[in-house]
């Protein structure tokens, strides 16, 4: 039974007894009947509201997640084709860190592997690479 179906049937209750109202017990009963009436009508109103906003809400869902043009796989990638990755999706993770090589000044890519080695060959020129990256450094910087 809805909450305001049930404070009506307590007040028809209080009603059918004919408490006198001017009595001690009958001001509190009344003042208590007056009380669930009001949070009986503020908990309907509630309620409207939130299945209001769980309508928005599931519109906004279907706006956003519904949508044929994104479909996200298991690894949160949007893109079809795994190997053609427009996105980066999936790598949030890495940064790739690009610098100019000092002895013909060709544009590098350094990779994770490098960094871990210390060092790269510059695949123009041939140029041993050396570098000491610490991720440390990186966060002073910013």
């Amino acid at each position: 039974m809805e909450i305001i179906k049930k404070v009506a049937y307590i007040k028809g209750l209080a009603d059918g007894l004919e408490l006198d109202k001017d009595s001690k017990e009958g001001k509190v009963i009344a003042a208590m009947l007056e009380a669930l009436e009001e949070m009986a009508d503020t908990i309907s109103d509630l309620c409207d509201e939130v299945n209001a906003i769980s309508d928005d809400l599931s519109d906004v869902e279907e706006l956003v997640y519904d949508d044929e043009d994104y479909d996200v796989d298991d690894d949160g990638c949007c893109c079809d084709d795994d190997d053609d990755c427009c996105c980066c999706c999936g790598d949030d993770d890495e940064e790739e860190l690009e610098a100019d090589c000092p002895s013909c000044g060709a544009e590098l890519t350094i990779a994770d592997e490098d960094l871990d080695a210390g060092y790269m060959i510059c695949p123009k020129c041939g140029e041993k690479l050396e570098f000491d990256f610490d991720e440390d450094d990186e966060e002073d910087e910013e």
